[in-house]
């Protein structure tokens, strides 16, 4: 188990379309959760795909920990969760603007529209089909990590640029800004 080096915005690897894994089981797929967890471990991160560690595979790993949902939102805490070849379905039209922030685009912060509801369907590391509802900030995470996985980087789905701004100006402290739980909520 290893922390990996995060790649920026620009690096061609994050702009490829991640291949799917042919076998989940396989005990490098395994690895490389691993690795992929240590990582956010060590940057206190909620989420990462792979092609952010330069590995261009259709493999998402995240947990959301208690200490990172604002006071008053309804969102619950998410364990650990290794989604292989994840697949989403958005349900409805309901589209809201998140602020989000992206390990490979760091000091930035941009509202993002995404569904506030949807369907994921995925295979776990023991080759098993899962399919889980999400709502809310649960749903921008999933979008946000799974849109890694097809080459898209947060600020190319911006429909403002006049929203891009550096976590300064926000004034953020830490690495990590610290939704309103209406962002929170489903």
């Amino acid at each position: 188990m290893a922390v990996r080096d995060i790649l920026m915005m620009g690096n061609p690897t994050l702009k490829l379309t991640a291949a799917a894994i042919e076998d989940p089981t396989a005990p490098e797929v395994a690895e490389l959760a691993r690795d992929m967890q240590d990582t956010l471990v060590d940057i206190k991160g909620t989420g990462i795909a792979a092609p952010q560690i330069g590995v261009s595979q259709r493999l998402v790993v995240y947990h959301m920990p208690a200490e990172r949902i604002p006071a008053g939102a309804q969102q619950t805490t998410l364990p650990w969760t290794v989604m292989v070849n994840p697949v989403i379905e958005p349900l409805g039209d309901d589209v809201r603007l998140i602020w989000e922030r992206c390990l490979s685009v760091p000091g930035l912060y941009g509202r993002v529209p995404r569904h506030n509801r949807l369907r994921i369907r995925f295979q776990t590391l023991a080759g098993v089909t899962e399919e889980r509802l999400a709502g809310g900030y649960h749903a921008s995470l999933l979008q946000h990590e799974c849109d890694h996985l097809d080459g898209f980087v947060y600020p190319m789905r911006m429909t403002d640029l006049g929203d891009l701004v550096f976590a300064s100006e926000l004034g953020v402290e830490g690495l990590f800004y610290r939704y309103s739980p209406e962002e929170f909520d489903g």
